[in-house]
């Protein structure tokens, strides 16, 4: 039995399709991760997951629990970290803590040992109110009272924005811990590069599901060589590059444009030659290989395209 299960979950708000015919499995023991923009449809999914919202569609279960008939069991079974600190700001950390170990009918001691290496680092800020507490700090008392009753699953909506890159790390490396706790964790990201660090993730964009595998299999997955460019005018050779007839797929990637071929050998030489023609001042061009967000980039065109832009060689 998987810990979490979704089959074809669809959810409209009037006109717009928020999550279209979603559907994904989460092993136990996994740490699962959604990843895709802002407006992709994670935290309608989270939502619904958790059971603060009703899918127009389709069917989901948590721990064997359907999210609908069960809701009651699952939220006891899960722990819920949204996107927005939503702690009581006026309350202190030592407060926030005990209110929720309250309403899970349990204490702060009783869970001691599985929240211990995160209430230590927030420990010395037991009387400062939620609200004047840092980022960081924030992230570590919502996962505190996210864990407080030691839930099997633990759904984190986008628990890494807004903060600083030591704490998005320092993060990470409490999610790794918690997982060898056997906890499920299921995690949403806008960020790229945390894709890595998940067991399995799944690339959404406008509610769909564009692929499901371990980051490394999706990177192996981009089928033809990546190259990258760029010269001092970058703008006009963005330009340049795109309608030019040999030049499949261009795209703005930090100081660089990323670009494939049509051609299935491609070269560095092949490619001087092609930018050539538009005499660049500064060009320069090296081969890259691909990493995630080349490859969540090449999906959303192809589903933009409606797949005249393949994912695969073999598609």
């Amino acid at each position: 039995m998987y810990s979490v299960s979704v089959k074809n979950i669809v959810k409209n708000y009037g006109s717009v399709k928020a999550v279209d015919a979603v559907s994904f499995d989460v092993n136990k023991g996994e740490l699962f991760g959604l990843i895709g923009p802002d407006g992709a449809g994670k935290t309608s999914v989270f939502r619904i997951l958790t059971t603060l919202l009703l899918a127009d569609s389709g069917t989901a279960t948590v721990e064997g629990f359907d999210v609908v008939k069960d809701y009651r069991a699952i939220r006891n079974k899960v722990g819920y970290m949204p996107g927005r600190f939503s702690l009581y700001q006026d309350l202190t950390v030592e407060e926030n803590l005990n209110f929720f170990a309250t309403v899970f009918g349990t204490t702060l001691q009783e869970n001691y040992v599985l929240i211990k290496d995160i209430y230590e680092q927030i420990k010395p800020f037991s009387s400062r109110r939620a609200g004047k507490l840092s980022g960081g700090m924030k992230q570590k008392l919502a996962l505190c009272c996210a864990l407080i009753h030691k839930p099997d699953v633990l759904f984190l909506d986008e628990p890494t924005t807004g903060v600083d890159v030591v704490s998005r790390k320092e993060f990470w490396d409490m999610l790794a811990r918690l997982k060898q706790q056997q906890i499920t964790i299921v995690v949403s990201t806008p960020y790229m590069d945390e894709a890595n660090l998940c067991d399995r993730i799944a690339l959404i964009q406008a509610g769909r599901i564009m692929s499901i595998d371990q980051p490394g299999h999706i990177v192996q997955s981009f089928p033809k060589q990546l190259f990258a460019a760029k010269a001092d005018n970058i703008y006009k050779l963005l330009q340049d590059l795109r309608s030019d007839t040999d030049i499949e797929s261009c795209y703005t990637f930090g100081e660089y444009l990323h670009f494939t071929l049509h051609a299935a050998d491609s070269s560095e030489q092949g490619v001087a030659e092609i930018a050539g023609k538009y005499h660049p001042e500064g060009f320069e061009v090296k081969k890259v290989t691909p990493n995630i967000e080349d490859c969540f980039i090449r999906l959303m065109q192809a589903q933009q395209n409606k797949g005249t832009l393949k994912m695969t060689a073999d598609e």
